[in-house]
């Protein structure tokens, strides 16, 4: 019988998915079966994963073939980011992609359906494979300031986000001089939600998604949980000044154009 073997490499990347997840649930992030991770896992998953039959088979809504043989972890459709959080494995699963980028397998440890989402992500690494990134790592969740602010009108208006963002404290602007890319609404899961968050990401590497919540990619998944968990800080500062009735002053702009230099910023 064939069976998924986790290398040390993988048990790793797993550990970091259950830590993560964990946060995720913990700050409300995650209500119900929301939010979703994958992984590029191509370089670490071993020859003898990568010759697994498929448990299941599933077309991919266009040709992909950039992603290729590739393999990726991915948590699973309907499953709870807590239960992520307890069992990695039991609630995702490593998906390879066919040789003509048209179709993926399930490939193991159970033979779990990925995540709605799945065009968006692997649309995102198709993107990062084009540009030669080092990113591999995709992340959908809902911070709860962060995604109120898109009901905001004047903050639908990526510019104003931004800066609202960078002032209400230094530390944003310092690990985040890109800010954020601002999505449309469109029907989770579609090849339009996807498309427009690429072209977002092509400026920056967060995309808020309109009433929704927010996409990140990075190198580690605890990278992108640590500069989306400073983002979501300025938001939630933002949110208690005008809970008191006062309009935030915020950092001005020479303050800003200060922390460029001593913080080595890149623009």
């Amino acid at each position: 019988m064939f069976k998924m073997k986790i290398n040390e490499a993988l048990k790793q990347k797993l550990d970091e998915v259950a830590e993560i997840a964990g946060y995720i649930w913990q700050k409300g992030w995650a209500e119900r079966n929301a939010g979703n991770i994958s992984i590029n896992v191509t370089d670490i998953i071993g020859d003898e994963n990568k010759s697994l039959p498929a448990l299941s088979r599933y077309p991919l809504p266009r040709d992909m073939k950039e992603l290729a043989g590739n393999c990726f972890f991915v948590t699973g459709t309907l499953k709870l980011m807590r239960n992520v959080g307890k069992n990695p494995l039991k609630n995702g699963s490593f998906v390879r992609v066919a040789p003509d980028g048209s179709s993926y397998d399930v490939i193991g440890p159970e033979n779990i359906k990925p995540t709605s989402e799945l065009p968006s992500h692997f649309s995102i690494h198709v993107f990062l494979k084009k540009k030669n990134s080092s990113k591999k790592v995709v992340l959908h969740t809902h911070p709860t300031e962060l995604t109120a602010l898109s009901h905001v009108i004047e903050f639908k208006d990526e510019k104003r986000l931004n800066e609202m963002l960078w002032k209400m404290h230094p530390e944003v602007f310092i690990v985040v001089p890109r800010g954020l890319g601002m999505v449309p609404y469109e029907v989770p899961g579609t090849l339009e939600l996807a498309d427009l968050t690429v072209k977002a990401l092509e400026n920056h590497d967060f995309a808020v998604w309109e009433k929704h919540g927010v996409l990140g990619v990075g190198e580690e998944l605890v990278e992108i949980f640590d500069l989306l968990d400073t983002l979501n800080k300025s938001a939630i500062m933002y949110g208690y000044v005008k809970a008191c009735g006062h309009q935030p002053e915020g950092l001005t702009q020479a303050q800003l154009d200060g922390l460029i230099k001593p913080f080595n910023i890149k623009l």
